[in-house]
């Protein structure tokens, strides 16, 4: 089958018709709204479509059940035969954008730039996907495709994730269409693990003149905490540790009684990981009248590079060669649902539309370079 040129005014056209309808993650029903336009593709297609629990769909494109097993019907058994099992495709349908925020920031062109919110991160990720199933005109690869399209990824996948495994354990690879490293053709061939902690500490109140050594400060065991977790950091190793929100105290003449910090965490390893959740679990405070709650933990594990990966980002330069532009590839502090399926089976992550600015005032997709990532991911379709 020839290279086909992607209708650019089409795929602009499906963005302008996704990026229109609002999805922040706290509205199940608009992101239902933006997954029934989606859907409606799917089945133009001929996809078996299925509604998952929590909100998640999944579309089957020539899929074998024997080969996928249960998970061509949204279940849990592995396929037996690797060779029938599909290319799982990661997507997903919410924004970080509230409603409203195309009434300050509309949908846009500038130039070689079309500016919206969720338009990078991720719904012309979908157009782009659909644009490059289109032209396989159902010329599945061994195996089909399998779509499936989440509806928290932003929040971080609390609903999704079981389907996400699931549909991993049963695919030969995952591949996931949120865009490339932001301004550039780079693919993402690993992530940091991503986390985060909240420590309650809970002191004695005193009046802060009168009786000053009566009181025990939550507000000092915080800081204190801040300090010495902060240090667990190891940047040389790719780990990041920030509080990034502190509060405490009821009245500035009172010993504070009670106080919180939260934490990010960022990591590149798993032994990373479990050194800074042990650490951060047995950090105790000086005073021992003061006393501490720890809740959270890893939320996303870290996408750690492989073999598989690194031969699938191989093969998708060489595809990106012969359609003449270069292709490189990155690992990026920053989480997706790749993280969940890079543990299981291969991942290339990336595979979306160019541009910049995701989760920001100037995002935008990068309309010159668009085409050529969409036929890089329908020849990888074909190909993988």
């Amino acid at each position: 089958m020839p290279d086909f040129t992607p209708d650019l005014k089409a795929m602009q056209a499906d963005l302008h018709a996704l990026a229109r309808i609002e999805s922040p993650s706290t509205d199940p029903a608009a992101i239902a709204r933006v997954m029934d336009v989606v859907e409606g593709w799917a089945r133009d297609l001929g996809a078996d479509t299925h509604a998952l629990g929590g909100g998640t769909r999944l579309f089957n494109f020539g899929v074998d059940s024997a080969g996928a097993g249960g998970s061509a019907h949204g279940q849990t058994t592995p396929g037996l035969q690797g060779h029938r099992r599909p290319v799982l495709v990661l997507t997903h349908a919410d924004t970080v954008w509230p409603h409203g925020t195309l009434e300050h920031m509309p949908l846009r062109e500038d130039g070689v730039r079309l500016y919206g919110p969720g338009t990078y991160d991720m719904k012309a990720g979908i157009v782009g996907l659909f644009h490059a199933l289109r032209s396989l005109r159902g010329e599945w690869p061994q195996g089909g495709v399998q779509v499936l399209l989440s509806p928290d990824e932003e929040t971080g996948s609390l609903s999704s994730r079981a389907h996400i495994e699931n549909a991993a354990r049963c695919a030969r690879v995952a591949l996931v269409v949120e865009p490339p490293v932001a301004d550039t053709h780079a693919l993402k061939t690993g992530r940091k693990g991503t986390g985060s902690y909240l420590l309650t500490f809970t002191g004695v109140a005193s009046h802060a003149g009168n009786k000053p050594e009566e009181g025990a400060s939550a507000v000092t065991a915080a800081a204190q905490a801040t300090l010495d977790l902060q240090a667990l950091a190891r940047p040389d190793l790719g780990t990041t540790v920030s509080v990034g929100l502190i509060r405490g105290g009821s009245a500035v003449n009172v010993i504070p009684a009670h106080a919180t910090l939260e934490i990010d965490l960022r990591v590149s390893t798993l032994a990373e990981a479990d050194r800074v959740d042990a650490a951060v679990r047995a950090w105790t405070p000086s005073d021992p009248r003061v006393t501490v709650q720890v809740t959270g933990g890893l939320n996303r594990p870290p996408f750690e590079q492989s073999e598989g990966t690194l031969a699938l980002y191989a093969q998708a330069r060489e595809i990106a060669r012969d359609l003449g532009f270069d292709l490189t590839h990155a690992v990026v502090g920053g989480g997706s649902d790749g993280n969940f399926t890079a543990p299981i089976v291969p991942t290339l992550d990336g595979l979306g539309a160019p541009g910049d600015g995701a989760h920001a005032q100037h995002e935008h997709v990068r309309l010159d370079r668009w085409a050529d990532h969409v036929r890089l991911l329908a020849r990888l379709l074909r190909e993988i």
